[in-house]
């Protein structure tokens, strides 16, 4: 029998509960249990939950048949626990160091109390941590333990069950469960306290409370489930009489039934603005059905508000509430974006724009940094023109970038009169980055956020922690960009956990697959032919991409391979295909390797996937092309000369060299013997892509752009499954078409 159990609901957490579980196995106290609890999360939640229960015997995960919220879900929990203690801890919050080993020590030196209660700090996406307001109550002078009585103000400290250590058979005793819907939290944490004989605290910071900066907290959610506060102190005040002994804290409770009620309705975002006078009577009634006798109100605001609720008079507090708004407006607009250039010229005419109705019907795209059609934003482009042609497509384009879009693709280019206004009325923007500052995200209007690969390297607010990678990078303002997100796409649900963990912002993942993939798996035999004719490449010769990626502490491509040294060695049948990164299309070396016949640069060719297609196999270092490529099912070798300078300056979401998609070289001599024998395609290879394969395309069956038509632009629910990886067919392979006729493979 464990000392301890912790109980770890999870609900849509994939991009912290791997965060919270680390923590608890990372104490250096190992008395404990963990009891995961899957709340039937839509998410991959459950799934992590797993994987740790596989690798440490201290954790089992029960997965729940349905959704019953986080109070049933503790219940399930508890019915499973074996510990002396219970401890709660909520999925997307984490465990100090030394924790579990204080905990432990000051249940032995107070005898066991009934509670234990310990300190918390709010921790916030900047890395800045805020010691709770009320530590005072945590003073550990005075006798060991003591009932509530002594300790009154202890009621004052935050309504959460996370901040405690439960005795389980004092649990038990008095029957204590969680009820279901909001605030269930109060009755458990009030109903607990007022019940232990012996209370102990220990003054020091347990857990971090993480501050999302929006979403994850169902107390933030507009909703009429606000309502269930009244329910929830009905519980306590029924607890109260059902023994007598527990009247004197009638009034103590009453107060904190009326600073909730107030609470719910000052806090702007939890009720609908048609449910707020109905809130404020049901608060009215109980204030006056439960005032005990001789309750003095409070002095000063506080006070003001009790007496509106004991009167009834929810107008007075609307008009208290109007004025409020008011101020927090001109507060929100006095830091607008739009400030940044609302002197300029430009900046007046787009300001004017954003006056004018949004267009219904029209679509505004980008793609890396305006430099041309690509990516999944022009795969979405394609599937649009075929399944809505009556919504307007335009590209934002750099002005020098601007002949490279295909012949009838509608441009404007970036900074224009065309382009300012594109932007203030278009109902639906899409991009594989973020637009710029000064764009402003209007109601109404649908941003969809492609990203443009998954990400081995560090993204976002994991950047923080690579200064050489992040120089110069303001986070604050990256974070106001990607609050624009309505949707963020994904390929995998390794890429949805990171998305959502280092953009804390309010957008809704959809896990339909990167469309520019689409091709990779629909492609035919003709299609390879045809991206290869246009490479030049002969049917025999074989092609292997060079895609290597970018490095944040170099200046420019410095190819870290001697291609013309490695051409001749590969011989006369191999064509090496050299993608430089698209941050270095103008690279002088590479410009020296054109003249070289069995050598081309391909950096200037902006749609990679026919690149793709061509190919033979795929040589790269870190680029997130691996993941593309491996939609296609061919050999990929990684090419990591520099994997310890890179993983330390950028770093990484896990070990390449040990998780590979194939063959691994690390200096020019090792790649070239891989290339020039069977192992860039080997079993061993084909092994190792299988897994990657697995854990990386999950979603890219080749309908990802239709699935995002449907559900962005024409508002359908009900988008065609993901077709599962074994039974799809990837694009031929060049090998694949030198042994098959041709008709053979005309549909695949």
């Amino acid at each position: 029998m464990p000392r301890l159990t912790l109980i770890v609901p999870a609900y849509k957490v994939q991009g912290y509960i791997r965060d919270c579980l680390e923590s608890i196995l990372q104490q250096d106290y190992a008395d404990f249990e963990v009891i995961g609890v899957d709340d039937c999360s839509p998410d991959s939640s459950g799934a992590v939950m797993d994987e740790f229960a596989a690798r440490d015997s201290r954790v089992r995960v029960l997965h729940l048949p349905e959704n019953t919220g986080l109070g049933r879900a503790r219940n399930a929990g508890m019915a499973e626990a074996t510990g002396d203690y219970l401890l709660f801890l909520d999925s997307d919050d984490t465990l100090a160091r030394g924790s579990l080993a204080a905990v432990a020590e000051r249940l032995e030196a107070t005898g066991d109390p009934d509670i234990l209660i310990y300190d918390y700090a709010r921790t916030y996406w900047d890395g800045q941590a805020k010691p709770s307001s009320r530590k005072d109550l945590l003073d550990q002078s005075g006798p060991a333990s003591f009932p509530l009585s002594e300790r009154p103000q202890l009621l004052d400290l935050l309504q959460v069950a996370w901040n405690k250590a439960y005795r389980r058979d004092f649990v038990q005793q008095h029957r204590l469960d969680f009820p279901s819907g909001f605030y269930e939290d109060a009755p458990w944490t009030f109903c607990s306290l007022i019940a232990a004989e012996r209370i102990a605290v220990l003054d020091r910071i347990c857990v971090h409370y993480l501050q999302r900066r929006s979403g994850g907290n169902i107390l933030r959610t507009v909703s009429r489930k606000h309502f269930d506060i009244f329910d929830q102190y009905a519980r306590v005040f029924r607890f109260i009489d059902e023994h007598p002994q527990r009247a004197a804290w009638r009034p103590a409770i009453f107060k904190k039934m009326a600073d909730h009620s107030i609470t719910v309705l000052d806090r702007p975002g939890r009720l609908p603005q048609d449910a707020r006078a109905e809130f404020f009577r049901l608060a009215a009634v109980d204030y006056r059905r439960r005032k005990p006798p001789g309750f003095v109100r409070p002095s000063g605001t506080r006070g003001r508000k009790y007496g509106l609720l004991a009167h009834d008079s929810y107008p007075a507090l609307a008009g208290v509430k109007a004025a409020a708004k008011a101020r927090r407006l001109v507060r929100k607009h006095g830091h607008n974006s739009v400030r940044k250039f609302k002197h300029t010229a430009m900046g007046m005419y787009y300001r004017s724009q954003l006056r004018m109705p949004l267009d219904e019907n029209l679509a505004v795209f980008s793609a890396y940094w305006s430099r041309g059609y690509a990516c999944n934003p022009a795969a979405i482009d394609a599937e649009l023109a075929r399944l809505a042609p009556h919504i307007r497509r335009v590209w934002a384009v750099k002005p020098d970038q601007a002949h490279r879009a295909p012949k009838g693709v509608e441009v404007v280019r970036v900074g224009s009169h065309d382009y300012w206004t594109a932007l203030a009325r278009a109902k639906y923007t899409v991009n594989n980055v973020n637009f710029p500052d000064a764009v402003v995200k209007r109601e109404g209007s649908v941003h969809v956020q492609t990203h443009h690969g998954t990400p081995l390297k560090t993204m976002g607010l994991d950047q923080r922690k690579f200064p050489a990678s992040a120089k110069g990078m303001d986070f604050k303002s990256l974070l106001e960009r990607c609050d624009r997100w309505d949707f963020s796409l994904s390929s995998n649900r390794f890429s949805t956990s990171v998305w959502e963990r280092v953009y804390p912002c309010a957008f809704t993942s959809l896990e339909y697959g990167y469309p520019r993939n689409d091709v990779l798996v629909n492609a035919d035999g003709a299609a390879v032919r045809r991206a290869r004719r246009e490479l030049g490449l002969a049917d025999s010769t074989r092609a292997i991409l060079y895609a290597p990626t970018h490095r944040d502490h170099e200046a420019g491509f410095t190819p870290r391979l001697d291609l013309v040294q490695l051409s001749e060695r590969l011989g006369p049948d191999t064509t090496l295909l050299v993608r430089g990164h698209y941050f270095y299309e103008q690279s002088p070396a590479l410009a020296e390797l054109r003249a070289h016949g069995r050598v081309i640069d391909v950096s200037a060719k902006l749609v990679v996937e026919q690149l793709y297609l061509a190919s033979d196999v795929l040589v790269t270092d870190y680029s997130s092309a691996m993941f593309d490529y491996a939609n296609l099912d061919r050999p990929m070798v990684i090419y990591a000369d520099d994997w310890a300078i890179y993983s330390a300056v950028r770093g990484t979401y896990f070990d390449l060299l040990r998780q590979p998609p194939g063959a691994v070289a690390v200096s020019q001599e090792a790649l070239t013997d891989v290339l020039l024998s069977d192992k860039w395609n080997d079993e061993r290879a084909g092994e190792l892509r299988a897994a990657f394969r697995q854990r990386f395309c999950e979603f890219d069956d080749g309908s990802a752009a239709e699935r995002v038509v449907r559900r962005v632009f024409l508002g359908e629910r009900a988008v065609p499954p993901v077709v599962p990886l074994a039974d799809r067919t990837p694009a031929p392979s060049p090998s694949q078409l030198r042994s098959t006729p041709p008709h053979a493979l005309l549909g695949h």
